[in-house]
C-alpha cells in the first residue's frame, strides 16, 4: 500500500523557518519525482516545489530563494525547508507524487503551516 506521510508543520512568526518532511512507503521512491503543494483557505491548491529523481528542482515564483526542496532516497523522504516565512505562506502543505510505473498519483494527508504577522 502506497502512503505519503507528512510532518513538521506548525505555527511560526513571520521571518521564521520550518522544515517539512514527507516519508513514502510502498513505492520505489528513488525513481519518482516528488512534489510539494499547498492550499490556502479559499484558494486553489498550487504547486510549490518539485524535485526529480535526478535531483533537479523547480519552484513557484512566490517561494524562489526562500524554500528548498531536497530528498534522501535511502530514507524515502522528501523535505521542504522554508525560510523567511510570510503570512501569505499560511496553508496546508501536501506531499504528492505520480508513480512512474503505474501513473497513479498519491497525496499525503497534509500538514498545516501557519505564519503569524
Amino acid at each position: 500500500q502506497t502512503q505519503l506521510v507528512e510532518s513538521g508543520g506548525g505555527l511560526v512568526q513571520a521571518g521564521g523557518s520550518l522544515e517539512l518532511s514527507c516519508t513514502a512507503s510502498g513505492i520505489i521512491f528513488s525513481i519518482n519525482a516528488m512534489n510539494w503543494y499547498r492550499q490556502a483557505p479559499g484558494k486553489q491548491r498550487e504547486l510549490v516545489a518539485t524535485i526529480t529523481s535526478h535531483g533537479s528542482t523547480n519552484y513557484a515564483d512566490s517561494v524562489k530563494g526562500r524554500f528548498t526542496i531536497s530528498r534522501d532516497n535511502p530514507k524515502k523522504t522528501v523535505y521542504l525547508r522554508m525560510n523567511s516565512l510570510k503570512p501569505e505562506d499560511t496553508a496546508v502543505y501536501y506531499c504528492h507524487t505520480v508513480v512512474i510505473i503505474t501513473r497513479m498519483d498519491y497525496w499525503g494527508q497534509g500538514t498545516q503551516v501557519t505564519v503569524s504577522s
